[in-house]
């Protein structure tokens, strides 16, 4: 029956609800009468076409995700993963606050889908000193989803089919599947230790020139460098990149240079960008992290700065795959740099109070192994560094990973035996060079004093029972 309302005329909007009341429980019968019969499953099959492209053959395993998943299932103290586990600097944090809270439209919607304006005019400005080099905000520009958008990018545009790509080692691990998937061949050249007696700082550890020169010829097509360098924390010189630089330009080659941690320097150490060198800025691609710059990894925000007729190819690939990035994180970011130039210098600046905390935490956790009997290489920039483990008298042998490398074995026994959970060298070294690192594992010491007393705690009572 209609229901009226107080002069006679129908409520519609009473009966609009009872109807929708009576249907929903006419629907909810049936389903619930349904539910007397057993359900039919159906058969799951799958076709055997539906098989992954055989560009991704090899690259399936990750060693973040199965060592940060091993460090959560044990909870494990995690020295193993490399991001900060203390706040990011307030500036930072208040950028993206008043970022959110502007009622703004624009704040909410796409930007530029290769760089929001105002954060790529602020690292124009910022930037162009360092490379000694007008930088075009617009065009010298692309702002990724995080350092690893912008090495995918940089290698996808211009890696074709059997181009050859030399990666120093260690190198950071995506280099390689990343080439393999473009369709290019990786060619590898370790960083070595001049001499036992240098081995033990990240800065004894180099290129040799003739070595580096037979790695190229008419294939090479680039050239991947990493400094600071994860996960040995060197810091390449000027006259070492000086070397690199000759060869880029003698076999006409593009370097992509990693220096996500670029602002990480420790002692009197330099950051050089190879891009500024004479000869390079038009065959270099440089990579950028506001991750590792601002300590907010989850953020995943990176560029790539170059020369337009590079930056305009890696804005076509990112274009059709990814096409923009998340417009508040890129506001927020360009006023953290505003800040940060406002501060350039000073002992207010991000740039300077970071290096020096980080530094006093490299130095508490290499104390730390020493005392443990383990010989840490020291290292002169960026989150990690790597320690000689060849005196640990462990028992492996029962291992269910008796597949895996020697160093992979036993960081997955201290995870789940000793609750410390560090990462394996050889990860980031190609099958033929394991054998020179395999005896070494890597420590993140971007953590809370806390993080690395717990770690601290776990050799003291491990000690005790060698």
């Amino acid at each position: 029956m209609l229901q009226r309302g107080a002069y006679g005329s129908v409520n519609f909007a009473a009966n609009r609800s009872l109807f929708a009341v009576s249907a929903f429980a006419a629907r909810a019968n049936c389903f619930l009468s349904s539910r007397k019969k057993p359900l039919k499953i159906q058969q799951k099959t799958m076709s055997s076409r539906f098989i992954p492209s055989k560009r991704y053959d090899g690259v399936d395993r990750n060693v973040w995700i199965e060592f940060t998943t091993l460090a959560a299932e044990c909870k494990a103290v995690n020295l193993g993963q490399g991001f900060p586990d203390f706040s990011p600097p307030e500036h930072i944090k208040q950028a993206l606050a008043d970022v959110a809270a502007v009622d703004s439209v624009a704040t909410y919607q796409y930007t530029r889908g290769v760089g929001h304006p105002r954060l790529v005019k602020t690292m124009s400005k910022l930037f162009s000193p360092l490379f000694g080099i007008e930088i075009d905000a617009l065009k010298d520009i692309l702002i990724t989803i995080g350092g690893y958008g912008a090495l995918y990018a940089s290698i996808s545009a211009f890696i074709e089919h059997e181009d050859e790509v030399i990666i120093v080692e260690p190198f950071f691990d995506c280099y390689e599947p990343m080439v393999k998937i473009a369709g290019g061949i990786p060619k590898f050249i370790p960083l070595k230790p001049k001499s036992k007696e240098s081995a033990g700082t990240s800065a004894g550890w180099t290129l040799d020139r003739d070595e580096l020169e037979k790695m190229f010829n008419k294939n090479t097509k680039a050239i991947i460098i990493n400094t600071p360098n994860n996960p040995l924390g060197k810091v390449y010189s000027r006259e070492e990149l000086e070397l690199i630089a000759e060869m880029c330009i003698k076999y006409d080659c593009l370097c992509i240079s990693d220096e996500v941690y670029e602002w990480l320097l420790f002692e009197d150490n330099k950051h050089v960008r190879i891009a500024s060198l004479p000869g390079m800025w038009d065959r270099t691609l440089t990579i950028g992290s506001a991750g590792k710059t601002f300590s907010v990894t989850g953020w995943k925000l990176g560029w790539a700065i170059g020369p337009s007729q590079l930056i305009k190819h890696l804005q076509t690939v990112w274009q059709n795959s990814v096409y923009t990035c998340p417009t508040p994180l890129q506001e927020a970011v360009a006023r953290g740099f505003e800040t940060e130039m406002s501060r350039m210098g000073t002992d207010e600046s991000y740039f300077k109070i970071l290096p020096k905390q980080l530094q006093a935490k490299r130095d508490r956790m290499v104390q730390v192994l020493k005392d443990f009997g383990l010989k840490p290489i020291i290292p002169q920039g960026g989150y990690f560094l790597i320690a000689d483990i060849s005196s640990l008298n462990v028992d492996l042998s029962d291992s269910k990973d008796s597949g895996d490398a020697w160093d992979y074995r036993l960081v997955k026994w201290m995870t789940r035996n000793k609750k410390l959970a560090t990462i394996p060298t050889t990860a980031f070294y190609c099958k033929e060079h394991r054998h020179l690192t395999e005896k070494y594992i890597r420590f993140c010491f971007c953590k809370e004093d806390e993080t690395i007393e717990k770690m601290e705690k776990i050799l003291k009572e491990w000690s005790k029972s060698m």
